[in-house]
């Protein structure tokens, strides 16, 4: 490929960063705008890529993106959402601010006057995630075309404006990364600089409509802004002030189906499963979040939506690894899997995942359904012979599995690759492709043999295989990283896959000549879904021989898409059975620890068994991870972040808001909610939350369980101003008026707080409960409607309301930092903390409070520049900030804003 590039061209930047970026194999030519580009039509100073089949590309933000495209990694809706934000609304800004530096002479913030909003937004957008990027916690094409635009214009950081600290910090994290600096560097030379301004200067000042507020919501997921933005029509407000006055009585009533759960008639039947994890191994942080986890949070939405929904899981427990790890441990197989079946159903039982059933694969059942399966695709002609050269070990007199090789990696030289696949590349192999491979049993070096293996036919199959997935696509909701992972497969030209293995420890092949061999993992697993729920009930085949009444969800992490879109269709479509086939395959990026990867034999992480043991509750657990859930790009477990979100998201705003509806009931009413005479803004408020309502709904039906959260947090932003504007406190002590209005506002709250406790049943399961029980919410409430509806009348008495949230400290986080930082390989005994006290919720708008904590603030930002400027330790620096922002966070709170809109400049006091 080769990229023309003129120098000094601002779009220039950020073509030559994407492409150090995605380490993109081109050729550089660098010109200026006299000399002839590789397109005709390419206007001077713009980049232009000549690919190798001679198609030129000339839009920058295009060319951008296909070196990260041809790296692998396919945009996200959000990515795409800021990339046509950048071009729209930033781009003409940032070249409007740049003629004004270099033809004007304009310097420093006089400059940047025309991102002034532009840059707030982007600021925005990064705190309210939460995130070190745009679209997440990785770089992604957005954060290089972003900053390619905004760099010309801010390379002097003092002209940002100093309360855009997000921004700020992400400016410099892009500034110094290398292929930035590299692109900066090269481009932006003085010499080029000058040949540009001269051809500026030549041009018409750029037009830019003034005060044009920014289009094309990076973020539509959340919506945030549109509750707080945009205008309620009256159909609107009217629409939400009746369905509140229907109350109760409107909701749907909950649904109780019969055990064991099968497909209803003219009912919405949903079959969910997530990857059977392996056996051999206890799953960490990432496992839980990437599979059981994600199942589980849209199993409980689905039931509170009242579809007839199942939900199988259990573990994976035939094949190498499970005979790897008997070795290791001297155990025989079966013990192996008694041992971690108990591990693994122990975790999850204490993450509170409601499996209608966890099972497992080594049953009657198991060899009965994959032995049937196989032996269709036998009749049928689905399944090839063939002679394979194999490892084998003289010395164990057997041929070596996969996962019984090691050696190094032929593509990354990684010296501990496996027989099967190389943990560093994630390339798949073949064993006999490893240099210096030694046996794992013995340590011998095994020579290479023939045996003979049954493949499935894949290619055959590919002609049944496509049209069901371009209609499995069309109808359904497959993630983007599941869609493209499958096409690649498509695309590279589908290979006979082999389905047998040389072990004992498997589902037995039925057929002469291979009794001594077993079916390989990934041709027997999959099935494990239909064995397990054939376990739970006899009448198994309703479910997974259905497909005209079954919707049917995958939730896996990436690294098992193509075994779920691919081989395991192929299987079902050759057996021609009518089998259920996915309709939804839901797969996660990946989840790392704080700046590595997750290590249970070097001490790195927190795996299931450990996080009891911290003891941070169940729920505080599921909060964070579904809070940072991987689901467009991976994303990073951070002690500091945890303890933020817990103590600004959890406990300065959800926790906040619910207690202070419930006490105010106990103490200004006598635990009896009051009557409510609603107001126009009473009735907006209602609109607003049902918007926030109707947006869940809207991102759970497509399973975006993350962004879907944010709604619950705003709703409850929403009401920690309302009750912060009306003062309730203050109003009760009033007249007869004030205090009719302080029971409203009482009102209206402890309903939104009963919603939350609906709201939150998916995510926080045992912090809902606690909010039913603490205010009385009857039973046959629980269920999700579309609409806000009164739940709690006048009259309803509520219980003992008390804190639902504990703050984290910083102590307590950097001791349990250190814990699982490494050299733990060993449990290491629980940390013994003392259960820190509950904070005290103290009434926004209370001086004292305010004075306090702006106090606290400008002590916090001295000590963290003290520590930066003395070059302390990259972890205190870290543990130092999060107190900083958490702060911040509490004085929002305590000024009545919310906890994540950064503060305008000026307000605070100095």
């Amino acid at each position: 490929m080769r990229l023309w590039l003129a120098a000094g061209g601002p779009a220039a930047l950020k073509v030559m960063a994407a492409a150090g970026a995605a380490c993109a194999p081109v050729r550089v030519l660098w010109g200026g705008p006299s000399e002839q580009p590789l397109a005709p039509l390419s206007p001077p100073w713009v980049p232009a890529l000549e690919l190798d089949s001679g198609t030129v590309l000339f839009s920058p933000n295009a060319i951008c993106q296909f070196f990260f495209l041809a790296r692998g990694e396919e945009p996200t809706d959000l990515t795409n959402q800021w990339l046509e934000w950048e071009a729209t609304e930033l781009q003409p800004a940032a070249s409007a601010a740049l003629y004004s530096q270099l033809v004007h002479g304009k310097k420093g913030l006089e400059a940047v006057e025309a991102l002034g909003k532009l840059l707030a937004y982007i600021e925005q957008g990064l705190s309210r995630r939460g995130t070190a990027y745009l679209a997440g916690d990785t770089k992604s094409v957005a954060d290089v075309v972003v900053w390619g635009t905004l760099f010309p214009v801010l390379q002097d950081e003092t002209s940002l404006p100093i309360e855009l600290q997000a921004l700020k910090t992400w400016f410099q994290s892009m500034t110094h990364s290398e292929a930035c600096r590299k692109a900066a560097d090269s481009v932006l030379m003085p010499k080029a600089l000058l040949e540009l301004k001269s051809y500026l200067q030549k041009q018409p000042p750029p037009c830019l409509a003034m005060e044009r507020a920014p289009s094309n919501e990076p973020e539509p997921s959340l919506q945030e802004e549109e509750g707080s933005e945009r205008a309620l029509t009256e159909e609107e407000i009217t629409a939400a002030a009746d369905a509140w006055a229907r109350g109760a009585a409107a909701l749907p009533k909950p649904w109780q189906p019969q055990k064991p759960v099968l497909p209803v008639e003219g009912m919405r039947n949903v079959l969910i499963t997530s990857a059977l994890p392996y056996v051999n191994n206890v799953p960490h942080l990432g496992n839980i979040i990437g599979c059981v986890l994600s199942a589980d949070t849209f199993a409980r939405y689905c039931r509170l939506r009242n579809w007839n929904t199942l939900y199988v899981c259990g573990t994976d427990e035939y094949g190498t690894a499970t005979e790897t790890k008997a070795v290791e441990e001297g155990l025989t197989p079966q013990e192996i899997c008694n041992k971690y079946n108990a591990i693994h159903a122990d975790i999850y039982r204490w993450f509170d995942i409601s499996f209608d059933y966890f099972g497992r694969t080594t049953t009657p059942y198991q060899t009965t359904i994959a032995q049937d399966i196989f032996q269709r695709l036998l009749a049928r002609g689905f399944l090839l012979q063939d002679t394979v050269e194999q490892l084998r070990c003289e010395n164990c007199q057997r041929f070596l599995a996969d996962r019984f090789v090691e050696g190094t990696c032929p593509f990354c030289s990684y010296e501990e690759a496996r027989g099967d696949q190389c943990d560093k590349c994630g390339k798949l192999i073949n064993a006999v492709e490893l240099k210096n491979p030694q046996c794992k049993l013995c340590r011998g070096i095994p020579v290479v043999k023939p045996t003979q293996h049954l493949f499935l036919d894949l290619p055959k199959l590919e002609e049944r295989l496509e049209p069901w997935l371009e209609q499995s696509w069309a109808t359904g909701d497959w993630t983007a990283n599941a869609r493209y992972i499958t096409r690649s497969w498509i695309r590279d030209g589908l290979k006979p896959r082999c389905i047998t293995r040389d072990l004992k420890w498997g589902t037995p092949v039925p057929l002469d000549g291979f009794h001594d061999k077993v079916f390989y993992v990934w041709f027997d697993a999959p099935i494990g879904y239909l064995s397990i729920t054939a376990n739970y009930t006899d009448q198994w085949e309703r479910w997974w021989k259905n497909p005209q009444q079954v919707e049917l969800y995958n939730f896996m992490a990436k690294d098992n898409v193509p075994f779920h879109s691919v081989i395991f269709p192929c299987s079902l479509l050759g057996a021609e059975d009518n089998y259920t086939l996915v309709n939804h395959l839901i797969a996660t990026e990946y989840l790392n620890y704080e700046d590595g990867k997750f290590s249970k034999s070097r001490g790195v992480g927190v795996f299931g068994d450990m996080a009891k043991d911290t003891g941070i509750p169940a729920d505080i657990w599921r909060f964070y991870l579904l809070y940072l859930r991987p689901e467009g790009q991976d994303s990073a477990f951070s002690w500091s972040d945890l303890m933020l979100k817990n103590n600004s998201e959890l406990l300065n705003n959800l926790g906040n808001f619910i207690n202070r509806a419930g006490m105010f009931v106990c103490k200004f009413f006598g635990g009896t909610v009051p009557n409510m005479v609603l107001t126009p803004d009473d009735k907006r408020l209602l609109a607003r939350v049902t918007l926030e309502l109707r947006q869940y709904h809207q991102l759970l039906e497509k399973v975006r369980i993350r962004d879907a959260l944010r709604c619950i947090l705003s709703i409850s932003r929403h009401g920690n101003q309302y009750i912060q504007v009306n003062e309730p406190w203050k109003r009760i002590k009033g007249d007869e008026k004030d205090r009719q209005r302080a029971g409203t506002v009482t009102g209206v709250a402890v309903n939104m707080a009963s919603m939350l406790a609906v709201l939150l049943q998916p995510y926080m399961p045992s912090v809902s409960l606690a909010i039913q029980g603490q205010l009385c919410i009857p039973p046959d409430c629980f269920v999700l409607s579309h609409d806000f509806t009164c739940t709690l009348p006048p009259g309803h008495r509520v219980g003992t309301v008390s804190p639902l949230f504990q703050k984290l400290e910083n102590d307590q986080v950097e001791a349990l930092r250190k814990r699982f930082g490494g050299g733990q390989a060993k449990r290491t005994p629980p940390v013994s903390e003392p259960s820190p006290a509950p904070a005290t919720l103290m009434a926004p708008g209370d001086p004292q409070w305010i004075q306090e904590l702006t106090e606290e603030v400008a002590k916090q930002g001295n000590h963290v520049r003290q520590l930066k400027a003395n070059k302390a330790e990259k972890a205190q620096v870290d543990a130092e900030v999060a107190r900083l922002l958490e702060l911040k966070q509490q004085l929002a709170v305590a000024e009545g804003k919310s906890p994540e809109v950064p503060v305008p400049k000026g307000k605070r006091k100095k």
